[in-house]
């Protein structure tokens, strides 16, 4: 067994408590938390919650949930949404009064925009004003805290008692977890959590206020699914945002054969079919390549499985023109649109309207639809990324290195940047690539592959990061958790020394303008000093390589990193490339009405 094997994390063991009859109110919080099965709480100290605090170490032992603590609540967040990534189970975060919550809230947005269930606990200084100390608990308490995030979660509470407290815990957890999931927040008073209780409050049982299961569409609405499918010229399937369940990916499969329908993927998503595929029709981007566009406009119907943006994908493939195929919605995402956040994107036209998530949809598509013997239009083969034959280090050439130097092992892209196309790798199992941050919260990447690190350990997958140096810098004190926890990871980063996304926007306004483009770089490089990003790693206690600029380093250094996550350890390597994006994503970027 190696290291990465072993699913156990590095657990400080606190010294037993001496026997005591006392019923504090933080152990009844702390023993609800246990019987929702949460096996971890990421904290940052913060004295609102001293009272759970003690009773989560001297009260359950530290285990079951074991404190994993962070150096900035958003890294908290980032964490637990990279476990939900990965299991689809949410994890406990505790930010500190209302500071801490400003500090965690970016975090709580991505968590937010990619319906990713996190249960957010935070605590606020006495609301008896009688018995707050003076000054700091003063500026630490908040009249209505969840105000600060309310617009971006999905359900708060800030409840008086400890019945109260043990309910709110409870729906949070239903209600995080329904779909669409997201992040929800708790606030305890800290003077309750310190408070003594007359008796041991009545001990509810959390099997019993689960979730519901996923909502099934009508037979109606499936039949006229099935019968646009089943008739199609050219159907095209948009495979969304799906589980990670390998059930749900092999019905997906099953049902694109059934039909002979091409499909679309999304990098901005976990992946939800497999890309060597024969009906896997263009290589998965944040936009559509010209090649996805074709496909699309020669569909007559399109199935949408919760397509992240489907009125803003139809638009560029349609533009201006009227959108001619018949489009199949299933999707239950409006039940969080709230006008505050335009994460909704635009409003689609919709023919058949499935309101049911997409593993319950395909299930019951699958036996109604009749197989079709039209294959799809013969398309000009894409030609598959080559990086090694660069000279020079680009992300191309680090993929394929990266490749290589992996062979056959399982491994799990758990964050790839904006730079990636899909050309790059070949998915084939729902595990294979977790998607992006949701709501492209800069600094969010390392957090989040701890978390999705963290969910891996124990399993047989090599948990890998690639992200960009500007993700890395904002972020990169999440990494002392991988090494206190002792989470092993390889994080690779494409360091090309710029906001390089900036560098793009700048160009264009200089085209438009008639102003000289030699000058995007300004404001934007990370130059002049350049940081040493492979020794930031090593601060923290990982292992930090770099910079690499040869493909012969690279090539030397991977296989040496490999081995050692398989041993325990988390491995940063500092790789310096090129600036510069696919064709597709700086058209996306620079497109007229983007």
């Amino acid at each position: 067994m190696t290291a990465l094997s072993n699913a156990a994390v590095r657990r400080d063991i606190p010294q037993p408590s001496s026997p005591d009859s006392t019923i504090w109110c933080s152990d009844a919080i702390a023993d609800i938390l246990r019987g929702l099965d949460i096996p971890y709480v990421l904290l940052n100290p913060g004295a609102s919650f001293r009272g759970l605090h003690d009773s989560i170490v001297n009260h359950l032992g530290n285990e079951r949930p074991q404190m994993i603590v962070v150096l900035h609540e958003e890294h908290a967040v980032a964490i637990a949404h990279g476990y939900a990534k990965v299991h689809g189970k949410p994890l406990a975060a505790i930010l500190h009064s209302n500071v801490g919550l400003m500090h965690g809230s970016m975090a709580i947005f991505d968590a937010w925009v990619d319906r990713v269930p996190v249960l957010v606990f935070g605590a606020t200084g006495p609301v008896d004003a009688a018995k707050r100390r003076p000054w700091i608990d003063w500026i630490h308490t908040a009249q209505d805290q969840a105000a600060l995030v309310r617009h971006f979660i999905k359900w708060d509470a800030q409840p008086a008692s400890i019945g109260a407290a043990q309910e709110a815990i409870l729906r949070a957890r239903q209600i995080a977890s329904t779909a669409p999931q997201g992040p929800v927040y708790v606030c305890f008073d800290a003077a309750l959590q310190e408070s003594r209780l007359a008796q041991q409050p009545a001990r509810l049982d959390p099997s019993r206020y689960l979730p519901p299961p996923p909502a099934r569409p009508s037979d109606e609405v499936i039949a006229q699914a099935a019968a646009l499918l089943s008739g199609a010229r050219r159907p095209v399937i948009l495979a969304g945002r799906v589980s990670r369940d390998e059930r749900g990916w092999q019905q997906r499969i099953q049902l694109a054969e059934t039909l002979n329908a091409e499909v679309l993927t999304d990098l901005k998503v976990g992946c939800a079919f497999p890309t060597d595929h024969r009906l896997h029709a263009a290589p998965a981007g944040h936009f559509l390549s010209a090649r996805a566009r074709e496909v699309l406009r020669d569909a007559d119907v399109v199935l949408s499985l919760d397509w992240l943006d489907l009125a803003g994908t139809l638009k560029q493939a349609w533009e201006d023109e009227a959108i001619a195929s018949k489009i199949i919605q299933v999707s239950v995402d409006h039940y969080s649109h709230n006008g505050w956040s335009m994460d909704h994107q635009g409003l689609p036209p919709v023919d058949v309207f499935l309101l049911s998530e997409p593993e319950a949809a395909v299930e019951l598509l699958n036996p109604r639809v009749r197989a079709r013997a039209a294959r799809p239009p013969a398309r000009a083969p894409q030609a598959a990324a080559n990086g090694l034959a660069q000279e020079t280090l680009t992300v191309a050439t680090v993929a394929a290195a990266l490749r290589h130097a992996i062979g056959g092992q399982k491994t799990c892209l758990m964050r790839l940047p904006l730079s990636w196309s899909g050309e790059m790798w070949d998915f084939r199992h729902p595990l294979d690539f977790l998607g992006y941050d949701g709501g492209g919260g800069i600094g969010s990447g390392p957090g989040m592959a701890i978390g999705s690190a963290l969910a891996l350990k124990g399993s047989d997958r090599l948990p890998v990061a690639v992200i960009g140096d500007g993700d890395y810098l904002m972020g990169v004190n999440a990494l002392w958790t991988a090494a206190n926890a002792g989470i092993p990871l390889l994080m690779i980063v494409c360091n090309n020394r710029s906001f390089f996304n900036d560098e793009v926007h700048q160009e264009r306004m200089a085209r438009q303008r008639n102003r000289p483009v030699e000058n995007r770089w300004i404001g934007q490089r990370i130059a002049n000093p350049e940081p040493d990003l492979a020794a930031m790693a090593r601060a923290q206690g990982l292992t930090g390589i770099g910079p690499i600029d040869s493909l012969d380093e690279l090539s030397r250094a991977l296989p040496a990193a490999i081995d050692a996550v398989k041993n325990g350890q988390a491995i940063v390597l500092d790789v310096i490339v090129q600036t510069g994006y696919s064709p597709a994503m700086t058209a996306g970027l620079t497109r007229s009405d983007s």
